[in-house]
């Protein structure tokens, strides 16, 4: 915002650097001008034989007297031209100006206003310091109707370890003296500093820190001196799911967790970090009081998990239908028997047990009614999965229940069992069958629903697991049970839009994305996304340039006499053959290998037998013309290319490649 301002008055900023903390926000802007050249500005006035009245009045908006006005003949009749000198503005004077406005503007998504000032910002606004080449800049900063505020030389420290101000002159020395005064004020070192001091807590107690890269990136913007303290669980609570104790840890304390091993259970110890610089007794008094607070939220995590349990897991299940899970689309009971009826049918294609699905899908939302997860969202699942193995639930359904969320977005696995894939594939489907079928589809940036994250979630299920599943009547089913008369229209598109998304995502160039969802509808979503991958992988080895070159050879050649409309069926007829290279090319089309639709060894079979063919069909054009004024030749020389394109087009349209429908003059 800065650097746009300076520039809007004619200033050109080089290099900026900047580094911000919970209390202090910096930045270091070089290569601006002390002062901008003067510059001359002309305005074109009224003719001069126009009226005294209309001269002066041009005069005056000028700041010019006449006889400095210019005449000047522009082809269209003599004109008076104002030529005006226009100072170059000065840095120091035109600064004060860009920060109150940069202040007064300054976005932020939340905000406050305190005492009497008019300003909003994110928290009180102490001071302003600024300085151009160490040099104080003289002015001050209005932040109300009689309230100004100079501009400082200095900027406090650390409140309660910096012994005295720090002085401002230089961005380096800014940062090094900040740091004297207790205040990692550059966001990256601090958060490396904290990381640092995590792992050393970890290792000092022979374990492992439970990752939370978000946690991190919090507790990085709520410290200035981070100073890591470890702190131990009373051993009562350890029964509790690890889950649990993280959980409640990280929401309710912003506590690092600790386990035995990098997959193994929590630890009876946490890891918080302070904002001060703490002396033993200071580290000890303040874990103490950690502990203490801690004690109090696992105490009600606890009662929650002993209360939930007393109630049979299947008990909850009346309760969801007080429970809304859209306002068109029913109650999370109807939602849950939707789950399980699909459930039931999508197991066979899953390879998983129906009735193990569909129990996984009945019992799949119950725990949204449990006082855990009304305390923890973000343990619904996990908790269902605990409370229905308690109860006896076999492990598929327990596992099933606790995975069913999954992928909850990019860097989450997916169901690792067969039984829980089925349920989050049935959870998703179902949610975009219904909010499709009542009109609530995603609009450019708008998807309160997240319904572009569940299809990417059912993509990834399927990519993953190898899973080949006829989308169309997978939603078909959907629809039955949501009772529509059909799946909505639009969902095919939706699902094939996504579909670009994630093979883009992949770094699949975009050509071959295209190339690949050109491909045969019929063989399903799966297929294109393993014939987008193995177009990527071959089209970009030589085989795959020879065969493309190949193609280029013919394609634009036959694609020109398709449009003309003029060949007639037919197939080639060896006997009109003239040249060797045209019975070369044909018996080498002949021993091509058989291509089977959807296997991937059969795809880089045919990709190879094509490359093969480069020669043959260089050859082919350097000795036969194609539209010789035999016409009786010429036809069968075009089934001869018709044919051959059949072959390339059993993969896909090839000619979405780039370059691909190029073709060499002969």
């Amino acid at each position: 915002n800065l650097t746009s301002l300076l520039k809007n008055e004619g200033f050109n900023p080089s290099t900026t650097r900047s580094a911000i903390s919970p209390r202090h926000m910096a930045v270091e802007i070089a290569g601006l001008e002390e002062q901008l050249a003067d510059s001359v500005s002309e305005k074109r006035g009224p003719r001069t034989s126009a009226p005294d009245k209309a001269i002066d009045g041009f005069c005056q908006s000028a700041g010019l007297e006449r006889s400095q006005l210019e005449v000047r003949d522009t082809g269209k009749g003599e004109f008076y031209f104002a030529s005006m000198q226009i100072k170059g503005a000065a840095l120091k004077v035109v600064l004060p100006a860009i920060l109150q406005q940069l202040i007064e503007e300054f976005p932020w998504p939340k905000s406050q206003r305190w005492g009497e000032t008019s300003i909003n910002w994110v928290r009180p606004l102490h001071q302003i310091s600024a300085s151009i080449d160490g040099v104080p800049l003289a002015g001050e900063l209005t932040l109300g109707a009689g309230i100004m505020q100079p501009y400082a030389t200095h900027t406090n420290a650390h409140p309660f370890h910096a012994e005295k101000p720090v002085l401002l002159s230089h961005f380096d020395s800014y940062l090094e003296d900040m740091k004297a005064g207790y205040v990692w004020v550059d966001q990256t070192a601090r958060k490396a500093e904290i990381r640092r001091q995590l792992a050393h807590c970890a290792e000092e107690k022979s374990l492992h820190l439970v990752a939370d890269e978000g946690l991190l990136e919090e507790i990085t913007g709520l410290v200035e001196w981070p100073h890591a303290l470890c702190g131990q669980i009373d051993e009562r609570f350890m029964s509790l799911p690890s889950e649990v104790l993280i959980t409640s840890m990280r929401v309710h304390q912003k506590f690092f967790a600790l386990s035995t091993g990098p997959d193994s259970q929590a630890a009876p110890y946490f890891i918080t970090v302070a904002n001060r610089n703490a002396t033993a007794q200071t580290a000890q008094l303040i874990t103490q009081g950690n502990e203490r607070v801690l004690r109090a939220r696992l105490a009600d995590a606890a009662f929650f998990w002993e209360q939930d349990k007393a109630v049979p897991f299947e008990d909850y299940l009346p309760r969801l239908e007080k429970v809304t899970f859209y306002d068109t689309l029913g109650t999370m009971r109807q939602k849950a028997d939707r789950i399980s009826a699909l459930a039931q049918r999508l197991a066979e294609m899953c390879g998983a047990d129906p009735k193990d699905a569909a129990r996984a899908g009945q019992l799949a939302k119950a725990d949204l009614v449990t006082g855990m997860v009304g305390e923890f969202p973000e343990l619904q699942g996990i908790m269902g999965g605990y409370y229905a193995e308690h109860h006896g639930e076999n492990k598929a359904v327990s596992t099933a229940i606790s995975e069913h969320y999954r992928p909850q977005g990019p860097d989450d696995a997916i169901p690792q069992t067969a039984t829980g894939r089925v349920i989050a594939l049935a959870d998703k489907i179902d949610t975009l069958v219904g909010f499709f079928g009542v009109g609530e589809k995603p609009t450019g940036s708008r998807d309160p629903f997240a319904l572009r994250r569940a299809a990417l979630g059912i993509l990834r299920i399927m990519d993953e697991a190898s899973l080949a599943l006829d989308m169309s009547a997978v939603f078909a089913q959907a629809a039955t049970l949501h009772g529509f008369a059909q799946a909505d229209a639009d969902l095919h598109n939706f699902m094939q839009d996504r579909l670009r998304v994630s093979l883009r995502d992949k770094g699949i160039a975009h050509d071959i994305v295209a190339c690949a969802m050109s491909a045969d509808n019929q063989l399903g979503l799966l297929w294109k996304m393993r014939l987008a991958a193995c177009l990527q992988k071959h089209l970009l080895s030589a085989e795959g340039e020879q065969m493309l070159a190949g193609y280029r050879r013919f394609a634009s050649l036959l694609l020109a006499e398709q449009k003309k409309a003029d060949l007639p069926e037919g197939s080639i007829d060896p006997e009109q053959f003239e040249d060797a290279a045209e019975n070369n090319l044909f018996l080498a089309m002949q021993s091509l290998p058989t291509y089977q639709p959807g296997d991937e060894a059969s795809l880089a079979k045919l990709v190879s037998g094509l490359a093969q063919l480069k020669d043959p069909i260089n050859r082919y054009f350097d000795h036969v013309v194609v539209n010789t004024d035999n016409q009786m030749l010429r036809i069968n020389r075009l089934h001869m290319l018709n044919s051959l394109y059949g072959y390339f087009s059993q993969i896909a349209d090839l000619s979405l490649i780039e370059g691909a429908a190029n073709v060499h003059e002969s």
